[in-house]
């Protein structure tokens, strides 16, 4: 039996709109697996960012409980949830929002300066082999206006990975890139899922939506379906691309 990474109970947001609110997320309740790659989708302001936001702590909800391995995080303090995203959580955005002035591997050291459990050489020995991993190391030294959106898209993940989170949430993170950078970024994520890291995806793209092995279907602010497959194996991609799409169309998607 897997066992459960994440939970939101309950969940609930709302956004003001002039004098009414509008219900964003309406008692949404999910688990999230240790060592899935999980994918969120919905139609265009379903709420699936806001969701994400909400399970990483990143937003506040009006109501609504969140579990991180059986510990619960919604009432966390600022400091609290500082010290768990330092941690235990990465992200990764469309927009890298990697620090201008910085080099790429500035920006990934700094990140795991923030986890003091690693002194700085260790954090700068583990900087180098990310930014060789995600295949970015020959541009570690220019700054984010020097590289391509793909590198720096790269070094972003390398940024994520700095601390060894037990979660990534990526939100449509190949969303500003061209179909080139959004392979070499889906192939990355794909390969950490299969090292055993677990990832919580929002996106709109069926191709990004192709690596996970789980597709939650968000709508009015509810989770109303779900897809389970095995691993992402490129030789069924095309099978699994097909079943996707029927059952994307059955959504009115």
């Amino acid at each position: 039996m897997k066992k459960i990474l994440l939970s939101g109970k309950d969940v609930c947001k709302k956004f003001d709109d002039s004098s009414e609110q509008e219900l964003v997320l309406n008692k949404v309740n999910v688990d999230i697996y240790e060592g899935d790659f999980t994918i969120i989708m919905g139609a265009s302001g379903a709420g699936k960012s806001t969701l994400l936001y909400a399970l990483s702590g990143m937003d506040k909800m009006p109501g609504g409980k969140v579990y991180y391995k059986e510990q619960e995080i919604s009432n966390y303090n600022e400091k609290q949830m500082a010290t768990l995203r330092s941690q235990d959580f990465g992200f990764v955005f469309q927009q890298t929002h990697l620090v201008s002035n910085l080099t790429l591997f500035e920006n990934v050291v700094v990140a795991g300066y923030l986890n003091k459990k690693k002194s700085a050489k260790e954090v700068q020995t583990r900087a180098e082999e990310l930014l060789q991993q995600m295949n970015v190391e020959t541009a570690k030294n220019r700054i984010p206006s020097q590289v391509s959106g793909g590198e720096a898209q790269r070094a972003a993940m390398a940024r994520a990975m700095i601390h060894e989170p037990g979660l990534i949430f990526a939100d449509e993170p190949t969303g500003a890139l061209n179909k080139r950078n959004s392979d070499e970024i889906l192939h990355l994520l794909t390969s950490l899922n299969e090292s055993g890291q677990s990832i919580l995806m929002v996106t709109h793209d069926l191709r990004a939506a192709l690596r996970g092995n789980r597709i939650l279907y968000l709508e009015d602010g509810q989770i109303i379906d779900e897809m389970i497959f095995s691993k992402y194996v490129e030789d069924e991609e095309k099978g699994r691309e097909s079943k996707i799409t029927e059952w994307l169309t059955s959504m009115q998607w």
